[in-house]
Protein backbone atom coordinates (compact mmCIF):
# COMPACT_ATOMS: atom_id res chain seq x y z
CA UNK A 1 0.00 0.00 0.00
CA UNK A 2 2.74 1.99 0.64
CA UNK A 3 4.76 1.52 -2.58
CA UNK A 4 1.47 2.46 -4.51
CA UNK A 5 1.19 5.86 -2.27
CA UNK A 6 4.82 6.38 -3.32
CA UNK A 7 4.48 5.71 -6.45
CA UNK A 8 1.35 7.89 -7.20
CA UNK A 9 2.74 11.09 -5.52
CA UNK A 10 5.75 10.51 -7.80
CA UNK A 11 3.80 10.56 -10.30
CA UNK A 12 1.85 13.51 -9.17
CA UNK A 13 4.98 15.35 -9.18
CA UNK A 14 6.21 14.04 -12.72
CA UNK A 15 3.06 15.56 -14.04
CA UNK A 16 3.23 18.74 -12.22
CA UNK A 17 6.71 19.33 -13.84
CA UNK A 18 5.61 18.29 -16.98
CA UNK A 19 3.07 20.86 -17.51
CA UNK A 20 5.15 23.66 -15.95
CA UNK A 21 7.90 22.96 -18.08
CA UNK A 22 5.13 23.29 -20.68
CA UNK A 23 4.29 26.60 -19.70
CA UNK A 24 7.51 28.05 -19.68
CA UNK A 25 8.52 26.61 -23.05
CA UNK A 26 5.10 27.88 -24.05
CA UNK A 27 6.41 31.52 -22.85
CA UNK A 28 9.83 31.44 -24.66
CA UNK A 29 8.12 30.56 -28.29
CA UNK A 30 8.17 33.12 -30.82
CA UNK A 31 7.56 32.43 -34.39
CA UNK A 32 10.63 31.74 -36.22
CA UNK A 33 11.19 34.42 -38.93
CA UNK A 34 14.10 33.97 -40.92
CA UNK A 35 16.15 36.43 -42.70
CA UNK A 36 17.91 36.24 -46.01
CA UNK A 37 19.81 38.44 -48.05
CA UNK A 38 21.18 36.87 -51.46
CA UNK A 39 20.53 33.63 -53.29
CA UNK A 40 23.21 32.99 -55.49
CA UNK A 41 25.02 29.54 -57.31
CA UNK A 42 28.65 30.86 -56.25
CA UNK A 43 27.53 31.51 -52.56
CA UNK A 44 30.61 32.06 -50.01
CA UNK A 45 30.59 30.75 -46.77
CA UNK A 46 32.47 33.50 -45.62
CA UNK A 47 29.85 36.32 -46.60
CA UNK A 48 27.18 36.18 -44.42
CA UNK A 49 24.69 37.92 -46.69
CA UNK A 50 24.40 34.95 -49.27
CA UNK A 51 22.91 31.37 -49.72
CA UNK A 52 23.49 28.73 -52.71
CA UNK A 53 20.83 28.23 -54.59
CA UNK A 54 21.18 24.81 -53.48
CA UNK A 55 21.32 24.99 -50.40
CA UNK A 56 18.02 27.89 -50.22
CA UNK A 57 16.24 24.51 -52.46
CA UNK A 58 17.64 21.95 -50.18
CA UNK A 59 16.10 24.23 -46.84
CA UNK A 60 12.77 25.38 -48.47
CA UNK A 61 12.05 21.20 -49.86
CA UNK A 62 12.71 20.99 -46.18
CA UNK A 63 9.71 23.01 -44.87
CA UNK A 64 7.25 21.71 -47.77
CA UNK A 65 8.11 18.34 -47.14
CA UNK A 66 8.53 18.12 -43.06
CA UNK A 67 4.31 20.21 -43.66
CA UNK A 68 5.42 23.53 -41.43
CA UNK A 69 3.22 26.16 -41.74
CA UNK A 70 4.92 28.48 -43.70
CA UNK A 71 2.77 32.20 -43.66
CA UNK A 72 3.61 35.39 -44.55
CA UNK A 73 5.13 38.13 -42.06
CA UNK A 74 1.78 39.57 -42.15
CA UNK A 75 -0.06 36.79 -41.27
CA UNK A 76 2.78 35.91 -38.83
CA UNK A 77 2.54 39.41 -37.09
CA UNK A 78 -1.23 39.26 -36.75
CA UNK A 79 -1.01 35.92 -34.82
CA UNK A 80 1.22 38.13 -32.53
CA UNK A 81 -0.68 41.27 -32.17
CA UNK A 82 -4.01 39.01 -31.52
CA UNK A 83 -2.85 36.51 -29.35
CA UNK A 84 -4.02 33.87 -31.33
CA UNK A 85 -2.86 29.73 -31.04
CA UNK A 86 0.24 29.17 -33.17
CA UNK A 87 0.11 26.61 -35.32
CA UNK A 88 3.07 24.11 -35.09
CA UNK A 89 6.22 24.75 -36.75
CA UNK A 90 4.92 27.83 -38.02
CA UNK A 91 7.67 29.95 -40.23
CA UNK A 92 7.91 32.86 -42.20
CA UNK A 93 10.32 33.97 -44.37
CA UNK A 94 12.23 37.09 -45.41
CA UNK A 95 14.73 38.54 -47.66
CA UNK A 96 16.68 42.32 -47.49
CA UNK A 97 18.12 44.59 -49.62
CA UNK A 98 16.13 43.40 -52.74
CA UNK A 99 19.04 41.37 -54.67
CA UNK A 100 18.27 40.30 -58.04
CA UNK A 101 18.92 37.05 -57.63
CA UNK A 102 16.00 37.15 -55.25
CA UNK A 103 14.09 36.87 -58.40
CA UNK A 104 16.26 34.65 -60.62
CA UNK A 105 16.73 32.05 -58.14
CA UNK A 106 15.04 32.67 -54.98
CA UNK A 107 11.18 33.45 -56.40
CA UNK A 108 10.95 29.86 -58.62
CA UNK A 109 11.76 27.83 -55.65
CA UNK A 110 9.31 29.52 -53.58
CA UNK A 111 6.36 29.47 -56.26
CA UNK A 112 7.03 26.29 -57.07
CA UNK A 113 6.48 25.08 -53.22
CA UNK A 114 3.79 27.22 -53.04
CA UNK A 115 5.95 29.21 -49.98
CA UNK A 116 5.14 32.65 -49.16
CA UNK A 117 7.85 35.29 -48.55
CA UNK A 118 8.71 39.43 -47.91
CA UNK A 119 11.44 40.97 -49.64
CA UNK A 120 12.20 44.26 -48.09
CA UNK A 121 13.39 47.23 -50.85
CA UNK A 122 15.64 49.69 -50.71
CA UNK A 123 13.88 52.34 -52.83
CA UNK A 124 16.76 54.27 -54.06
CA UNK A 125 18.40 51.13 -55.19
CA UNK A 126 16.00 49.50 -57.61
CA UNK A 127 17.28 49.23 -60.96
CA UNK A 128 21.23 50.66 -60.36
CA UNK A 129 23.15 50.23 -62.85
CA UNK A 130 25.32 47.62 -61.13
CA UNK A 131 22.56 45.43 -62.22
CA UNK A 132 22.52 43.64 -58.83
CA UNK A 133 18.98 44.91 -57.34
CA UNK A 134 15.57 43.95 -58.20
CA UNK A 135 13.91 46.20 -61.11
CA UNK A 136 10.45 47.59 -60.86
CA UNK A 137 9.05 45.34 -63.14
CA UNK A 138 10.32 42.15 -61.22
CA UNK A 139 9.39 43.64 -58.36
CA UNK A 140 5.96 43.79 -59.40
CA UNK A 141 5.64 40.86 -61.28
CA UNK A 142 6.43 39.00 -57.87
CA UNK A 143 4.04 40.89 -55.72
CA UNK A 144 1.05 40.22 -58.35
CA UNK A 145 1.78 36.46 -57.97
CA UNK A 146 0.21 36.72 -54.67
CA UNK A 147 3.53 34.71 -53.27
CA UNK A 148 5.83 37.59 -52.37
CA UNK A 149 4.94 40.92 -50.10
CA UNK A 150 7.08 43.82 -50.22
CA UNK A 151 8.28 46.03 -47.25
CA UNK A 152 10.45 48.99 -47.54
CA UNK A 153 13.64 48.87 -45.98
CA UNK A 154 14.11 52.76 -46.31
CA UNK A 155 15.25 54.88 -49.71
CA UNK A 156 19.23 54.69 -49.02
CA UNK A 157 19.80 51.84 -46.78
CA UNK A 158 22.03 53.78 -44.22
CA UNK A 159 23.69 51.49 -42.15
CA UNK A 160 22.35 52.88 -38.90
CA UNK A 161 19.02 55.04 -38.80
CA UNK A 162 19.71 56.08 -34.82
CA UNK A 163 22.76 58.01 -36.64
CA UNK A 164 20.95 59.94 -39.12
CA UNK A 165 21.73 63.84 -37.60
CA UNK A 166 18.53 65.38 -38.81
CA UNK A 167 14.73 64.46 -37.96
CA UNK A 168 13.97 65.62 -41.57
CA UNK A 169 16.57 62.94 -43.02
CA UNK A 170 14.99 60.39 -41.09
CA UNK A 171 11.53 60.86 -41.76
CA UNK A 172 12.36 60.95 -45.20
CA UNK A 173 13.95 57.55 -44.68
CA UNK A 174 10.99 55.77 -43.20
CA UNK A 175 8.38 57.46 -44.39
CA UNK A 176 8.72 58.13 -47.95
CA UNK A 177 10.30 55.03 -48.74
CA UNK A 178 6.74 53.86 -47.80
CA UNK A 179 4.92 56.20 -50.22
CA UNK A 180 7.10 55.85 -53.12
CA UNK A 181 6.47 51.99 -52.65
CA UNK A 182 2.99 52.52 -52.55
CA UNK A 183 2.45 54.91 -55.56
CA UNK A 184 5.40 52.69 -57.77
CA UNK A 185 3.49 48.94 -56.66
CA UNK A 186 -0.28 50.73 -56.11
CA UNK A 187 -0.68 48.68 -52.91
CA UNK A 188 -0.39 49.66 -49.45
CA UNK A 189 3.55 49.07 -47.96
CA UNK A 190 2.45 48.03 -44.01
CA UNK A 191 5.82 45.79 -43.29
CA UNK A 192 9.74 47.68 -42.57
CA UNK A 193 12.62 46.23 -41.93
CA UNK A 194 15.49 48.28 -39.92
CA UNK A 195 19.01 48.54 -41.98
CA UNK A 196 21.41 46.74 -40.01
CA UNK A 197 18.71 45.78 -38.01
CA UNK A 198 19.70 48.96 -35.55
CA UNK A 199 17.07 51.22 -33.99
CA UNK A 200 16.13 53.15 -31.16
CA UNK A 201 12.92 54.12 -29.48
CA UNK A 202 12.39 57.60 -31.35
CA UNK A 203 13.49 55.54 -34.88
CA UNK A 204 10.86 52.56 -33.89
CA UNK A 205 8.45 55.49 -32.55
CA UNK A 206 8.71 57.16 -36.03
CA UNK A 207 7.77 53.72 -38.03
CA UNK A 208 4.78 53.53 -36.17
CA UNK A 209 3.76 56.96 -37.03
CA UNK A 210 4.42 56.30 -40.58
CA UNK A 211 1.66 53.73 -40.52
CA UNK A 212 3.95 50.41 -40.82
CA UNK A 213 1.63 47.81 -39.24
CA UNK A 214 4.53 45.57 -38.48
CA UNK A 215 8.41 45.64 -38.61
CA UNK A 216 11.18 43.35 -38.11
CA UNK A 217 14.76 43.91 -36.89
CA UNK A 218 18.09 42.26 -35.58
CA UNK A 219 20.47 42.63 -32.63
CA UNK A 220 17.86 42.12 -29.97
CA UNK A 221 18.59 40.40 -26.91
CA UNK A 222 16.69 38.41 -24.05
CA UNK A 223 15.16 41.88 -23.03
CA UNK A 224 12.84 42.36 -25.62
CA UNK A 225 9.81 41.43 -25.70
CA UNK A 226 8.79 38.59 -28.29
CA UNK A 227 5.43 40.44 -28.55
CA UNK A 228 6.35 43.96 -29.93
CA UNK A 229 5.06 44.12 -33.24
CA UNK A 230 7.30 47.14 -34.28
CA UNK A 231 10.82 44.69 -33.10
CA UNK A 232 9.64 41.34 -35.11
CA UNK A 233 12.56 38.98 -33.79
CA UNK A 234 14.58 37.34 -36.82
CA UNK A 235 17.04 34.77 -37.28
CA UNK A 236 19.77 34.23 -40.03
CA UNK A 237 20.03 31.56 -41.88
CA UNK A 238 23.80 31.30 -44.13
CA UNK A 239 25.25 28.85 -46.24
CA UNK A 240 27.20 27.40 -43.21
CA UNK A 241 23.63 26.29 -42.09
CA UNK A 242 23.13 22.35 -42.36
CA UNK A 243 19.79 21.08 -42.25
CA UNK A 244 20.58 20.33 -38.32
CA UNK A 245 21.14 23.82 -38.28
CA UNK A 246 18.17 24.67 -39.92
CA UNK A 247 15.73 22.79 -37.96
CA UNK A 248 16.90 24.12 -35.16
CA UNK A 249 16.63 27.65 -36.37
CA UNK A 250 12.95 26.99 -37.10
CA UNK A 251 12.27 25.25 -33.64
CA UNK A 252 10.54 28.97 -32.55
CA UNK A 253 13.22 28.38 -29.44
CA UNK A 254 16.63 29.77 -31.41
CA UNK A 255 16.14 33.17 -30.29
CA UNK A 256 15.28 32.55 -26.75
CA UNK A 257 18.24 30.34 -25.74
CA UNK A 258 21.21 32.75 -27.32
CA UNK A 259 22.23 35.46 -25.33
CA UNK A 260 21.59 38.29 -28.92
CA UNK A 261 21.65 37.93 -32.20
CA UNK A 262 23.86 39.44 -34.53
CA UNK A 263 23.04 40.82 -37.96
Amino acid sequence: MLKRKRLIFISGIVIICAIVFSVYLRSLYMIPVVMYHSVTPDASPENRLQVSVATFSRQMQFLKSRHYNVVSLEAAGEMIRDKKRIPPHTVALTFDDGYKDNYIYAYPVLKRLGLPATIFIVVNEVGRPEGDRLSWDEIRAMQDSGIIMIGSHTLDHYPYLPEIKTEEELRRQIFDSKKILEAKLGSQIDLFSYPAGRFNPHVRDLVRQAGYTFAVATGLGKSFSNQDLYLIKRVRVGERDSLFDFWVKVSGYYNSFRSHNKK
